[in-house]
């Protein structure tokens, strides 16, 4: 039996092209069509000792310089508040903090404070001493000293701000530019199968600013660009994934030619 087609066949019917898309999903936003990413210096993380030397300096101008009595009192309170608040930030500026690193510290000083509860326990003869000793710290700090320093710290946050508009990344779905420079240069990388790399060393720095580094490794390019102090690491790292994979392939089939 003959297996041949028929001449009289009817001819293969045109199949249209097939463009094969990301599945949609209507609890996503769609990918935007560029992303910029800042490096910050760490001073950014100081923002916590600037408000609360706005709002001391306020407190202070409301309750007069140089109060006595109650007033007095309070002043000093917020000095010391304020000497400590300092000195936190400035370590977490100082040392970087990992998760293993952060809950040694945690226990650790939880273990300190209960040893100090213990010990003024047990020893309720050195209660007087240690109420003396709190009592004897007088810090003072007036109106002027706390809005002083907000300015020039808010000053530095200024020139931070215009320092960054002229350094920067931006992310597309085709490529990577680096603007840099007061006169606007431009350095271009292939962002295709760009692999991205996110790392949060320090805890305290992600709570202060949801911050972390981003590594950047373009296919191109031998090395690799390290991002540090990204603000909002987790959306731009999702931003940029989604991105990098809503690329449509196209896939076509040969259609046959009619004799």
């Amino acid at each position: 039996m003959s297996t041949d087609t028929p001449a009289n066949a009817p001819a293969t019917p045109l199949v249209p092209p097939v463009i094969a898309t990301a599945p949609p999903n209507s609890n996503t936003e769609t990918a935007p069509s560029s992303i910029y990413l800042v490096s910050y210096p760490k001073i950014v993380f100081l923002y916590p000792t600037l408000v609360f030397s706005f709002l001391s300096g306020l407190l202070m101008w409301a309750l007069g310089a140089d109060a006595g009595g109650k007033a007095g009192r309070i002043e000093e309170v917020v000095t010391l508040v304020f000497l400590m608040l300092t000195a936190v930030n400035l370590v977490v500026l100082s040392f970087d903090f990992p998760r293993t690193t952060s809950l040694t510290l945690f226990f650790g000083f939880s273990a300190a404070v209960m040893g100090l509860v213990l010990l003024l326990t047990n020893r309720p003869d050195l209660v007087p001493d240690f109420l003396s000793f709190i009592k004897m710290l007088k810090p003072r700090a007036n109106a002027q000293f706390y809005l002083l320093f907000s300015l020039l710290l808010s000053l530095l946050y200024m020139v931070v701000w215009l320092l960054v508009r002229f350094d920067y990344w931006e992310v597309r779905p085709n490529e990577l530019l680096h603007h840099h420079g007061f006169m606007s240069d431009l350095e271009r990388f292939s962002a295709p199968n760009l692999r991205i790399s996110k790392e949060i060393n320090d805890v305290f720095e992600y709570i202060l600013l949801r911050s972390g580094r981003l590594i950047l490794h373009p296919t191109s390019e031998p090395r690799a660009f390290v991002l540090e102090n990204i603000i909002n690491i987790n959306r731009k790292e999702a931003q940029i994934t989604k991105m990098l994979g809503a690329l449509q392939v196209e896939f076509r089939t040969d259609t046959p030619r009619s004799s």
